[in-house]
């Protein structure tokens, strides 16, 4: 452009030289389409990984630096469609009962998790959870609707309906993500929603541990653990993951508003006749026939319902969280998991060893002195060595404290104030008590509690003699609850009174044969004597449930076949209930026997534990120091060979003590192959080894005769 037009050109105003522009629309522009809208890639190229293998690298890196830093990526895992397609299953095995296998999920079904995949990662908007209305993902046990239904039906239904499908399904991918995260941050102390860490741990560490504290706090911080805010929860979840998708569609779950009809309503307390028409109706429920739907899942046995009736007190309150659903023990635990390592510190802070006691020289001795037997504690001086453990088992703490009941006093303020500081509520004052070892403490429907032994102690002294010598101390008791027991049997109405139970006919198998009948219960007794497996009176315990069952069977029978009493029951199906019995009206019926051979009847077993020398004993096998569950130890030991330098250093040692390594005994078979054309292991390798040695021997022979 010459000089002059450019000068011409700067002295234009500049909406006349600039380039004529499309005006913009007066409506706004259309909003941007969601991830769920558009088109979807294909699933079949996205399952390319096993889900197993990608929770097993998840568990192996959160096991490998758990305490490092807060786990960083959790959307890379989130994002990946074979752990939705887990989810899914799992999913449908709660709903339906049955596992689906992979191959079997159809194609939209996969689309539709597709969609429910971009609906949950993205975080606006914020996931839909409890909508009933606008549905990703159906359940394959709802039913197609094909009826139409009046608005008004439609809210009352939606109001009433319980939380949908989907919700389960990003409920269980959260589950398999934050799991194996939390795991080995939260202290070994603490039981219950946790893989490997039930009753049965907690009871064994309490005989383990327990075994010379006078004075126990329990406290219960149910309260406290239902009353935590979403704030709270969100803090302590963050100090271990730092995602940021995870974490906003976790507070969306915690934020959302939940319908009354998803959460089940309280129990009412019912007068006497409002009771007993409500078991009217049960019972003639209970009788009634019922025809399952096609993907209806089968109700549980009898025997595990009867189980599920015995669950103790501490173990039936499971916590819920607005729409986490089954994240939510998950969650009470990583919460109370700053209470947890706030007691570590307090327990070495109130170490005090003493000269003169015998046991308990360290601070960090698990209390095990006699590992062989660790309920005995031998008698010490008046001044003994302070020390305090505790366990948790839920939200229910129990804290051992072997000292002055004013330490003991002081211990409950400072969990009170704790509680308050940390979670924003104080538990009440009668949820916090403070008892004597001699009193028994309840734990688990187990009573703890002490007495005093003088056992005999032989060693040998220098120059070989014997000596024996009386020695006192004292023996932790761990025993089951009689009295709860009998409530719990009362609660199921399979007793009546408490001083002296009476059983009552097991009338929901008034219509089961009596093969099916004996089996259930059999299964029932196995079950509670597995259950009391830790307890000192075992057979006592055991042998009360068998009588009960089998006086309540005996009684069913005694209705079902009309006959006269128990007595005329035992006398014909003998004292375990293992003989066949028929109406006495009925003499057309075929033998049993017959019937047997024929295989139109199944065998009759005996009810179990009929004898109380068959009633198994109390399995004291010690718990060991330091205890973990299997499967963290196969990770541990997993992860411990795979570093380089614990790999090196084994191979020195193998080097500098010359043993032989596996790789080299491998590397010295291939290269005999190779040598000799032979296939050969160590014995074929010694065989070798000793013909050479004969044939140099007899070349030594025969050079002698020769000479």
């Amino acid at each position: 452009m010459p000089p002059r037009a450019a000068a011409l050109r700067r002295l234009l105003p500049t909406h006349l030289h600039q380039p004529a522009t499309r005006p913009a629309p007066r409506w706004p522009p259309p909003p941007p389409q969601p991830a769920d809208k558009g088109p979807l890639p294909d699933p079949y190229a996205l399952l390319v990984h096993d889900p197993i293998d990608l929770l097993s690298s998840l568990w192996r890196r959160a096991f490998a630096h758990p305490l490092a830093s807060p786990f960083p990526n959790l959307s890379g895992y989130a994002s990946r469609l074979d752990l939705w397609l887990l989810s899914y299953q799992r999913a449908c095995a709660h709903a339906t009962g049955t596992f689906p296998p992979r191959h079997a999920v159809p194609l939209p079904t996969l689309h539709c998790l597709l969609r429910l995949r971009a609906a949950a990662l993205r975080r606006h908007p914020a996931f839909p959870w409890g909508a009933s209305t606008h549905l990703l993902l159906r359940s394959p046990a709802d039913p197609p609707s094909t009826v139409p239904i009046s608005r008004r039906k439609l809210e009352a239904r939606f109001a009433d309906a319980p939380p949908p499908f989907q919700d389960r399904v990003v409920q269980e991918l959260l589950l398999l993500l934050l799991e194996p995260v939390f795991e080995p941050r939260f202290s070994p102390k603490s039981h219950a929603f946790r893989p490997g860490r039930g009753p049965h741990s907690a009871i064994r560490s309490v005989r383990s541990r327990f075994a010379a504290y006078l004075w126990f706090v329990s406290a219960d911080l149910t309260a406290v653990v239902d009353g935590l805010s979403p704030e709270t929860i969100l803090s302590c979840v963050q100090k271990a993951v730092s995602d940021r998708k995870v974490l906003s569609l976790l507070k969306s779950a915690l934020n959302a508003p939940v319908r009354p009809g998803s959460v089940p309503p309280p129990e009412k307390d019912l007068d006497g006749l409002a009771k007993k028409r409500l078991k009217r109706k049960v019972l003639r429920k209970s009788r009634k026939k019922k025809v399952l739907n096609e993907n209806e899942p089968k109700p549980d046995p009898y025997w595990l319902r009867l189980f599920f009736g015995f669950a103790p007190e501490q173990a039936c309150h499971v916590p819920n969280y607005g729409h986490c659903g089954i994240i939510s023990p998950l969650l009470a635990n990583v919460c109370l998991n700053e209470l947890d390592w706030w007691m570590e510190e307090k327990i070495n802070e109130y170490f005090c060893p003493s000269k003169h006691d015998s046991i308990w020289k360290e601070a960090g001795d698990e209390g095990c002195h006699n590992p062989a037997w660790p309920e005995f504690v031998p008698s010490a001086g008046k001044e003994k060595t302070r020390k305090m453990d505790f366990l948790r088992f839920g939200s229910h703490v129990l804290i051992g404290i072997r000292g002055p009941r004013e330490d003991a006093v002081e211990i409950r303020r400072q969990l009170m104030e704790f509680c308050e500081r940390t979670f924003g509520l104080r538990p009440e004052n009668s949820m916090v008590e403070i008892e004597h070892i001699t009193r028994g403490i309840e734990f688990l429907d187990h009573v703890i509690t002490r007495r005093v032994i003088y056992p005999t102690l032989r060693y040998t002294a220098s120059g070989g003699n014997i000596v024996s010598e009386k020695g006192v101390g004292t023996l932790l008791s761990v025993t089951a609850s009689l009295q709860r027991c009998i409530r719990h049997f009362r609660k199921l109405e399979l007793v009546k009174g408490d001083r002296d139970p009476e059983p009552l006919p097991c009338s929901p198998m008034l219509y089961s044969g009596q093969a099916h009948t004996n089996s259930q219960m059999n299964k029932f007794l196995e079950t509670m004597a597995d259950w009391y497996r830790y307890a000192d009176n075992r057979k006592k315990i055991v042998g009360f449930c068998a009588y009960v069952i089998r006086s309540s069977l005996a009684k069913l029978y005694a209705a079902r076949y009309r006959l006269k009493s128990r007595a005329k029951v035992y006398k014909i199906a003998s004292r375990d209930l293992s003989r066949p019995l028929r109406e006495s009206t009925r003499n057309d019926a075929p033998e049993y026997s017959d019937l047997l051979r024929m295989g139109l009847v199944d065998v009759i077993e005996g009810v179990q534990f009929a004898r109380m020398s068959l009633i198994p004993s109390c399995d004291y096998t010690p718990f060991p120091r330091n205890w973990v569950p299997h499967h963290e130890l196969l990770l541990q030991e997993y992860i411990k060979l795979q570093d380089p330098k614990f790999f090196c250093e084994l191979h020195k040692t193998i080097k500098r003590q010359e043993i032989s390594s596996p790789q080299d005994d491998v590397s010295k078979m291939v290269w005999y192959y190779k040598v000799h054309g032979v296939y050969d292991d160590n014995r074929s390798l010694m065989k070798a080894k000793e013909l050479r040695n004969e044939e140099v021997v007899n070349g030594d022979k025969q050079l002698l005769l020769d000479t």
